[in-house]
């Protein structure tokens, strides 16, 4: 697998995404990022509380942005 490559575990809540995206990237050597850590990190605010003051709507354009930046990444 090329440093330039990135895998991406998608799935419902609670079937093990983080868990198995650490240990996937500690094998590989790889950078592991939380994409829901990351936008509580942005916000400034945990995910309960940005869907209680901003609804479902205001979530989704945070987790789209993230995710923008994140697929943009390399490694």
């Amino acid at each position: 697998m090329s440093r330039e490559s990135n895998i991406f575990l998608v799935g419902p809540m609670g079937v093990g995404k983080t868990t198995i995206g650490k240990l996937l990237a500690q094998e590989l050597k790889l950078q592991f990022v939380d994409s829901d850590q990351e936008i509580e990190d942005r916000a400034g605010a945990n995910i309960a509380w940005i869907f209680d003051v901003e609804g479902e709507d205001g979530f989704r354009v945070r987790e789209a942005s993230v995710l923008a930046d994140l697929t943009a990444r390399q490694g």
